[in-house]
């Protein structure tokens, strides 16, 4: 094999968000990228599934930061907002609680000043100190570190003192907590860490600096949804002279002699490069691609004593004739559960299936009248459960046709009456995950972002089990979410030089 300085090929292994980000990063560096994906379209967690004129959205929904798009975009030469039509949402979203009570969250400072106001008045100089809170933890925790390489065990001391100030071992319920009385608003402050697998009694305060994300970036939605960014991504990949193959599943990550090599697929072949970047879930990486290969840090041991994110139970379904029921009904609802931490502590501690839940509803349908037939709605209804880690896991097999009635009687009370209007359906469990996107445990978002899972002590971008190989996404630095997954890229980005330029290139141009 031709050795790194003269070889410029490098292969992608998922064509998740993450993925896409590396591919488009690494082609600006002048890479001959091969991104290779088991799925039948390119988004990995991000991608859809249409049935029955419904377009499903089957993962993330919410754009919080347009920037490190726009930011990959302009790497890549281009412009963002000409490939993918950005909607700003207002408001953002409603959290409902069974007592019938409602929290509207926007980004007008005022308008949430009156909302705390109108729940809680005693609770309104608490609130703002959760804001200053919130924005002091985003200067050190977002701009200080998230698009930074965390490999160096200095780059994590050094930010120590400033979390200790911040008290970045109270938990994000903590501070809360510590600022306002009212459960509800508790609730509000806090749940924001579930949306990228983290268990909110447990995950470090740090996390309260997406209040501010929200407030400063706003909250977006893509036109076709994460889809069409996954699509617009795989273009610009294309354009850059890179491939993208689908329906292949990397089988194993070559290493010889200490360094990559390539990477073998399922069904024997070889693609030989001397930088492989992985998608793939940082434990399916090193527990299954790498299963032939001694490993220094991330030995099986290691990687089955991390903590995981919670499972998912998805239920995506279509309404017919309904787009002008449930005016109420907006396109991102959240409806918290009669318990909170007790429901915390089922799904994250004890493993245990409750009968009680909190549930996301999407309804893209109200701004994208595209995502289904004309009068017609598309939802999904998403309730955290336990992954399948735990000493008893659920049996979903068994299990999901009684949790989805159980889901069906809650859903009741925000869209009454929809199972008499339902059409095309598609549900997704944990297992789902586990098959479908390789997810230990079938674990929504990897590892979960505890401080202990955090920055250092998370897999590394830049993989110190063999030279050439590095690691992006959800499973890394930084973290699960749009951003943290596009952000991880970006360090990738820092970490890897230029693409050597080929002989035949220098002789042409000379």
């Amino acid at each position: 094999m031709e050795s790194s300085h003269t070889d410029n090929r490098a292969v992608v292994i998922g064509a998740g968000l993450g993925g896409l980000s590396a591919a488009m990063r690494l082609g600006a560096k002048g890479y001959a990228v091969t991104v290779v994906d088991k799925l039948d379209k390119v988004g990995g967690r991000g991608s859809s599934i249409t049935k029955g004129g419904h377009r499903f959205d089957l993962g993330p929904t919410i754009v919080t930061v347009p920037q490190v798009f726009e930011s990959l975009w302009q790497e890549c030469g281009r412009d963002f907002h000409k490939d993918v039509d950005l909607r700003p949402l207002d408001p953002f979203y409603e959290i409902r609680w069974d007592d019938g009570s409602v929290f509207t969250a926007s980004g007008d400072h005022d308008t949430m000043v009156e909302e705390v106001r109108r729940l809680s008045p005693g609770d309104v100089k608490g609130y703002e100190k959760f804001l200053k809170d919130s924005y002091r933890r985003y200067v050190v925790g977002f701009e200080g570190m998230v698009a930074k390489p965390m490999h160096k065990l200095w780059e994590t001391i050094k930010v120590l003192p400033e979390f200790a100030v911040l008290r970045a071992d109270r938990s994000i319920l903590g501070l809360a907590k510590s600022r306002v009385k009212d459960h509800r608003l508790r609730m509000a402050l806090s749940f924001h860490p579930l949306f990228i697998g983290g268990d909110p009694m447990n995950v470090t305060s740090m996390y309260a600096l997406v209040s501010h994300l929200e407030m400063k970036f706003g909250v977006h939605y893509a036109m076709g949804g994460v889809q069409a960014i996954a699509d617009a991504m795989a273009h610009v990949v294309l354009s850059q002279g890179g491939q993208i193959r689908l329906g292949v599943q990397a089988d194993e990550i070559l290493v010889d002699d200490g360094a990559a090599k390539g990477v073998t697929l399922k069904g024997g072949e070889t693609l030989s490069a001397p930088m492989v970047v992985s998608n793939a879930d940082a434990g399916h990486t090193y527990k299954t691609l790498m299963r032939k290969q001694s490993r220094s840090r991330w030995t099986d041991r290691k990687v089955d004593s991390r903590r995981w994110s919670m499972g998912l139970f998805v239920w995506y379904f279509g309404t017919k004739g309904t787009r002008d029921k449930w005016q109420d009904v907006g396109h991102h609802t959240i409806m918290s559960g009669p318990r909170y931490e007790g429901l915390l502590k089922d799904i994250f501690i004890k493993g245990h299936l409750a009968d009680d839940m909190s549930l996301y509803v999407h309804r893209p349908s109200v701004t994208d009248p595209k995502v289904a037939p004309e009068g017609d709605d598309t939802f999904y209804a998403l309730s955290p459960v336990p992954h399948l880690g735990f000493g008893n896991p659920v049996d979903w097999a068994a299990e999901k046709d009684a949790y989805k009635a159980k889901v069906a009687k809650v859903l009741q009370g925000l869209i009454p009456g929809f199972e008499e209007h339902l059409t095309s359906e598609v549900v997704f469990t944990p297992e789902d995950f586990r098959d479908r996107y390789l997810s230990p445990h079938g674990a929504g978002f990897s590892i979960e972002p505890r401080i202990l899972q955090s920055a250092w002590f998370r897999p590394h971008n830049i993989s110190e089990e063999a030279k050439g190989l590095y690691l992006v996404g959800a499973g890394t630095h930084p973290g699960a979410g749009l951003p943290g997954v596009v952000s991880s890229a970006e360090v990738l980005g820092k970490l890897v030089p230029d693409a050597p330029v080929m002989p035949e290139l220098k002789v042409a141009a000379e």
